[in-house]
């Protein structure tokens, strides 16, 4: 009984681990746009550009590397139209970011409907030798495919970079008060621009790990509201790329969770079980809001307007 308790564990943080990448990939993008000072809610358009594109271009070129390029550009491109709204023409944030979603929606529904159920070999899994084999933990970290590392090397060099850097400690100027940073002479559309356009690469490639390597096919709408979590799970995190992956992973071990307990004919209705991730999305925004008000950047939200 222990052995199959043990093993039930193991799975469901193994999946919760594969789960809560895409996740943690559209968080860590988001992370730093707000930390600039711009919210896009266009988070989860971004993600759809980047399943459907990096999809397309795997299933012509067989490519990963190709087709994760074409992921992270499809979601820097979209994401740049929000930041040349927002910052450029200085239109409201959510509005933006609410109506870019829906028109990646229709563009990747559109440009996508030749690939659907279309079978492509994906990115394969890539064991890490010796510590794959570590008792209980090796499956669970170390026996993943090669996007799932990078998350969470990315959530590293992100905490670095925001912490322990000049370009850090600027997009933080940024997105505290801008008038204040361009009166140090700190130029702040540029930052913002760069800022949101990362958060793009990200989503894209958060939508790429999903139709390249979690489910290995194309499907209209696939993120399933992802993007929004992602966003969501920003106050979670406190704007801090290690709480992010925390937050990822709880969400991934829920929604896995919740998977295992339906292939296990849980008399519980599925579809209750199907709201359990989303439930604890809703738990954790609540918290997050509560417990770290103060973390968020002062100047999210606001609108820059250069003077001179």
């Amino acid at each position: 009984m222990i052995e199959i308790a043990l093993a039930l564990i193991q799975g469901v943080l193994a999946a919760g681990v594969r789960a809560g990448t895409p996740i943690l990939y559209a968080m860590l993008g988001e992370i730093v746009s707000e930390r600039a000072g711009v919210v896009n809610l266009g988070t989860d358009g971004a993600m759809l550009m980047g399943a459907c594109f990096g999809f397309i271009t795997m299933a012509h070129t067989q490519d990963p590397f190709l087709s994760l390029l074409a992921a992270a550009l499809a979601g820097a491109g979209i994401s740049l139209i929000h930041a040349f709204m927002v910052v450029t023409l200085r239109a409201n944030q959510i509005a933006s970011g609410l109506a870019l979603t829906f028109l990646s929606l229709g563009i990747t529904s559109f440009i996508g409907r030749p690939y659907v159920k279309r079978a492509i070999d994906g990115i394969a899994q890539w064991s890490v030798p010796v510590l794959s084999k570590i008792p209980f933990l090796g499956p669970i970290l170390f026996r993943h495919d090669i996007l799932v590392y990078g998350a969470y090397l990315c959530a590293l060099l992100i905490w670095f970079f925001l912490f322990y850097t000049r370009g850090g400690l600027v997009l933080r100027a940024v997105g505290e008060n801008s008038s204040v940073a361009f009166a140090m002479g700190i130029r702040v559309r540029r930052v913002q621009y760069l800022a949101v356009a990362f958060g793009g690469i990200c989503a894209g490639l958060a939508g790429a790990y999903l139709s390249l390597a979690y489910t290995r096919t194309w499907v209209e709408g696939m993120t399933n509201g992802r993007g929004i979590i992602a966003v969501a799970l920003v106050i979670f995190s406190a704007w801090h790329p290690f709480w992010g992956a925390i937050g990822a992973i709880l969400f991934g071990t829920t929604f896995a969770f919740q998977l295992q307990l339906q292939a296990r004919g849980m008399t519980l209705s599925p579809y209750f079980l199907d709201m359990l991730p989303y439930l604890f999305t809703l738990f954790a925004l609540l918290m997050g809001a509560k417990m770290r008000r103060h973390e968020m950047p002062e100047g999210i939200k606001k609108v820059f307007e250069e003077v001179g």
